[in-house]
């Protein structure tokens, strides 16, 4: 399994990530990470540990088919999520495309939609869901499946991230922990015609990865495909401009640091230092 990523981060990918707020990289992991990840998929879809922190999106919606599974911290009890977050090239395509010396593990998310799974994921931005504050944060969204247009591939609104919006949290399942008074992210599926919104979204082979800012807007559709999963894991990270930022309605984070608001989380044991460029 590589720790490096397969193919180079180019100083194009980063300028379309700083320009757009998502970048699409392609083959970035091996066959090997492929296979073992979605096997740790298919395992702890249905595990009952005590850190589990499952959402099961269509049995809470009502849906009649399918099945919309997340998960969530899974790194902190399963060793092949650990080994990902810590091991594999996710933490230092980060740190590249952050331009940062040394990256912290935040959290990671499993995606699963089953075929004939309608229920959508919302539109939306991360960061008014999480307790943390900066620019040097982003998600790597690993796609463990062929994705595209029929078993719901993402979709981003272009330079999103410098619209200087904080929107509400979008939670799946709409629990109403995460209620607000901030404004709702509104369904730009309803504007596709609106020339001031450029959207974006890729046809994906397994082992590809979208790379995007906790600010850009995103969403997809359903899984429509009578045959194709659409799974993926996407592994968040910091970087040194990051503060811990505990608002109301954001999520907890699994071992409850105990942070000052306004700093660095550096809690090696909640958030450990994943890539430092010193000893990488």
């Amino acid at each position: 399994m590589n720790r490096r990523p397969l193919n180079p981060v180019t100083a194009q990918d980063r300028t379309d990530f700083d320009r757009n707020g998502v970048v699409c990289l392609r083959q970035m992991f091996d066959q090997d990470w492929i296979e073992r990840m979605n096997e740790a998929v298919n395992r702890v879809m249905d595990t009952s540990h005590p850190l589990a922190r499952p959402r099961e999106v269509t049995q809470a919606m009502g849906g009649k088919s399918g099945r919309y599974h997340i998960n969530s911290f899974v790194w902190h009890w399963d060793n092949d999520f650990r080994a990902w977050a810590l091991e594999s090239p996710n933490a230092e395509i980060a740190a590249t495309l952050m331009g940062a010396d040394r990256v912290r593990m935040f959290y990671d998310q499993v995606f699963v939609k089953e075929p004939n799974t309608s229920e959508m994921t919302d539109w939306h931005h991360d960061l008014p869901f999480w307790p943390m504050r900066g620019n040097q944060i982003l998600s790597i969204w690993v796609a463990l499946t062929d994705v595209g247009p029929d078993n719901s591939s993402l979709e981003y609104i272009a330079g999103s991230h410098h619209w200087n919006k904080f929107y509400r949290a979008a939670i799946p399942d709409k629990d109403p922990r995460f209620k607000s008074e901030l404004e709702e992210c509104p369904n730009f599926s309803l504007l596709r015609s609106d020339p001031q919104y450029r959207f974006l979204s890729w046809t994906m082979k397994a082992g590809d990865c979208l790379v995007h800012h906790p600010l850009t807007v995103h969403g997809s559709e359903g899984n429509f495909s009578p045959t194709r999963r659409r799974a993926a894991i996407s592994n968040r990270y910091f970087g040194p401009d990051a503060v811990w930022d505990p608002r109301p309605a954001t999520m907890r984070v699994t071992g409850d640091p105990v942070l000052e608001a306004g700093h660095y989380p550096a809690d090696d044991h909640v958030f450990p230092i994943a890539w430092d460029r010193a000893t990488a």
